[in-house]
């Protein structure tokens, strides 16, 4: 109750994206996808890699706004340039597949490459590791 007291401006980035999946889940509040983009967006805008994920994700899957795959691999291909693992991955599987992006499977394996040596199974995977 005290992060939602505060003013926007006021939240580093990692309040400003978990209120934003808070908003998104109904975790503690009530559920409302406009407030979680909003949420998200703040943190986003200050490169906050976990608010770049969750906004692919939202693109991806329609949740609170237009589905839009060219938007949501732009989004992923912004926290996977921040080290975001499974932003990685799913950019890995953009570009296997040519979902937002086109097709091209030497970009896919560098950045399955990149999550699975960080330990994400389904990259290895899709690696055959």
């Amino acid at each position: 109750r005290q992060l939602l007291a505060r003013p926007p401006g006021r939240h580093t980035p990692p309040a400003q994206s978990a209120l934003g999946v808070c908003y998104l889940h109904g975790n503690g509040v009530v559920q409302d996808e406009a407030e979680a983009m909003r949420w998200l967006r703040l943190a986003a805008d200050q490169g906050y890699a976990s608010a770049l994920y969750n906004l692919g994700s939202m693109y991806t899957t329609g949740r609170g706004v237009a589905q839009d795959d060219i938007e949501a691999a732009r989004w992923y291909r912004l926290a996977a340039d921040r080290g975001h693992v499974r932003s990685q991955c799913n950019l890995g599987a953009f570009y296997k597949n040519g979902t937002g992006v086109v097709q091209d499977d030497v970009e896919a394996v560098r950045w399955f490459r990149l999550a699975a040596d960080q330990g994400v199974s389904s990259a290895q995977y899709n690696l055959g590791v």
